[in-house]
């Protein structure tokens, strides 16, 4: 396994599972603030659920972009030079 390959793999995990708790804690804020409870704290729970699972999902946008750019860097690097012209 080389760099290029790690980096891939690593980052397809971080975002497997960040984008599962973000769709988590998405669908467990608007339960929470559409549930028939008279309980306002409840419902304000499920609100800031919902917020903080569209920052998550804003940063989580960026954050892949970021290691998009890094594998693509690296597998650039990670390149062999090809060998001098023979005369």
């Amino acid at each position: 396994m080389d760099l290029v390959e790690f980096i891939r793999g690593l980052t397809l995990q971080v975002v497997a599972i960040a984008w599962f708790i973000f769709v988590l804690a998405w669908f467990v804020g608007w339960a929470l603030k559409g549930a028939p409870v008279p309980f306002y704290r409840l419902k304000r729970a499920g609100q800031s659920l919902v917020e903080d699972a569209i920052i998550a999902a804003f940063w989580l946008a960026l954050g892949s972009s970021i290691f998009s750019l890094i594998s693509y860097i690296a597998s650039n690097i990670a390149q062999p030079t090809p060998p001098p012209p023979q005369p």
